[in-house]
């Protein structure tokens, strides 16, 4: 199963980008039984997570993007979204979507560019 991620782009320091996620090729049952999660991976760096939700959208995020992210994902779907506001130069990566521990395979990502 490969997620297919977009809604990617270039912004300004300030502005907002949307981020979208499916998990169309998984069983709604698999895709529900997973931790789901957003990730990260800028030039030069390790990919991070930055913000996860369980199915039951208790949600926890990382501290970089803790107040200026939100991660919702529509479990019937199979979609998974990141509402990402205030957008910093440092935010600028390629964004991934995966379950919590990576068990899925990993799509091509959206590039996030925002610049200064």
């Amino acid at each position: 199963v490969q997620p297919v991620e977009s809604g990617g782009g270039l912004v300004q320091a300030g502005g907002s980008l949307r981020l979208s996620c499916t998990f169309s090729g998984a069983i709604t049952s698999v895709f529900n039984s997973y931790i789901m999660g957003w990730y990260r991976q800028a030039p030069g760096k390790q990919r991070e997570l930055v913000a996860t939700a369980t199915r039951l959208k208790s949600t926890n995020y990382a501290d970089s993007v803790k107040g200026r992210f939100t991660i919702d994902r529509d479990n019937a779907r199979k979609r998974l979204y990141l509402q990402m506001n205030s957008l910093k130069p440092e935010d600028t990566a390629v964004y991934y979507c995966n379950s919590e521990t990576g068990d899925f395979s990993w799509g091509q990502g959206t590039q996030v560019t925002v610049s200064s």
